[in-house]
């Protein structure tokens, strides 16, 4: 039976959801699990704000539930990880926040992290999420483009932004690895890495990697069934 991972992108933007979708094709493997995205209809445009986070917990964690038994693995693909803990009540199965992932991943990858925020509201909420995680330390710097999620696929004005913010963060801040802090910047990672000369993680498809390791390799989450 052929295993599968949901990316869920918990806004409505549809615009969003391809683009991540795009961004899953290099883990699309002969063999590995099948990569769905999907998109909460009850979701804003756009996750930016506390407000935002909070409101699409509930309808997040049904659709986890509607889709449990179907799938092996849940990614949450929004960079503020909106209800990743009540998820992982929901499910038995592996959830993955992308902020987690993305951050942890940039770990190996680069001694100081820069973060590109949407806006300078998301900073704050973002450095919430580092300091629960204990990494306040390894953050260089939180930048934001300025830009909505809906106004992230204005490819003409996003690029040049994210291109700007990267090299303040790695030339002003010290960052060499850059963090994506929104799902709706993943078109952008390897023209980004491109230009900046660092790593850039897109948060979607480090979440996506460590589904399908957490699946070929049978991990458990020690979390009890919710069938």
């Amino acid at each position: 039976m052929t295993q599968r991972i949901l990316v869920i992108n918990p806004n409505s933007t549809a615009a969003v959801t391809s683009g991540i979708d795009q961004a899953m094709a290099p883990l699309r493997l002969e063999g590995g699990p099948r990569i769905d995205c999907a998109t909460l209809a009850e979701g804003p445009p756009g996750i930016q704000s506390q407000r935002d986070v909070d409101h699409v917990v509930p309808p997040l964690c049904r659709l986890i539930e509607r889709e449990h038994n179907a799938t092996d693995a849940f990614v949450i693909a929004c960079f503020s990880d909106p209800g990743l803990h009540s998820a992982r009540e929901t499910t038995d199965r592996p959830v993955f926040g992308i902020m987690e992932a993305g951050l942890t991943t940039a770990l190996n990858l680069g001694n100081s992290i820069g973060i590109i925020a949407i806006l300078p509201t998301s900073v704050a909420r973002h450095l919430r999420f580092v300091r629960a995680m204990g990494l306040s330390q390894r953050v260089a710097g939180d930048r934001a483009v300025g830009l909505n999620v809906v106004e992230l696929s204005d490819e003409a004005r996003t690029y040049g932004r994210l291109v700007e913010t990267g090299r303040a963060l790695r030339d002003q801040d010290g960052a060499d690895v850059i963090v994506m802090g929104c799902a709706g910047m993943a078109r952008y990672r390897e023209r980004m890495e491109d230009a900046l000369g660092v790593a850039v993680i897109d948060p979607s498809q480090a979440a996506a990697s460590m589904a399908i390791g957490a699946i070929r390799l049978g991990y458990r989450t020690g979390r009890r069934s919710a069938a």
